[in-house]
């Protein structure tokens, strides 16, 4: 299996495109490719309630770990709830040290103010996770944008959003090195290219 290092997979301010220089600019990347082939401390899963694996990203990613995943997931949680994260061993995977899954709301009806909390939840409560426990680099897929049916652009937006006001606080800034945004979709990378030097442009770190 070939896999990508982390040195290779450009910040935002390495990007010729992103035109960022500010102190995010540098621990946040956007790469598009398969997110279990990156080598980092943990990918985030975009998982069902069930933990038990599914169709997509939440697929792929039991596969390349393994059926010890599922097993593990159920013995140590049984479920997850829609918009919290919680973490696990990476199992078969040799180029990542934990998996976060997260559930993400459902908004094949459309999207509410409790269906966006949720979605926003699904990001802070990944990094937060990440944070408890050591993980100094994470990547995230596209959440819910799926078979979920959660709108490309408003998810991409959101997620740009979530993870800068993490960062901006001081204390999470020192825990983490890198987020890298992971999507497969050109759609999903065209909306992160026009989003991220848009909503990055104005960055304080905060104590």
């Amino acid at each position: 299996m070939t896999t990508v290092a982390l040195k290779n997979v450009q910040t935002l301010a390495e990007a010729n495109w992103a035109k960022l220089t500010n102190l995010l600019a540098s621990k946040i990347s956007l790469w598009q490719g398969d997110i279990t082939k990156l080598e980092i401390d943990a990918i985030v899963n975009a998982a069902n309630r069930s933990l038990r694996g599914g169709g997509g990203v939440d697929g792929a990613i039991h596969r390349a770990a393994g059926p010890e995943l599922a097993e593990e997931c159920v013995k140590r949680y049984r479920h997850c709830a829609t918009g919290d994260a919680v973490i696990t061993s990476a199992c078969r995977m040799q180029n990542v040290k934990n998996i976060i899954h997260t559930v993400g709301p459902q908004a094949h009806q459309g999207v509410n103010a409790a269906i966006q909390e949720q979605f926003v939840s699904c990001y802070r409560k990944s990094l937060e996770v990440a944070t408890q426990n050591n993980v100094r680099t994470i990547a995230f897929p596209c959440i819910s944008t799926g078979v979920y049916c959660y709108p490309n652009d408003e998810a991409c937006q959101l997620a740009i959003e979530t993870v800068k006001k993490f960062l901006q606080k001081k204390d999470n800034y020192e825990k983490i090195d890198r987020v890298v945004f992971c999507v497969f979709l050109d759609v999903d990378y065209q909306l992160y290219k026009l989003h991220l030097p848009k909503i990055l442009a104005d960055v304080t770190i905060e104590e």
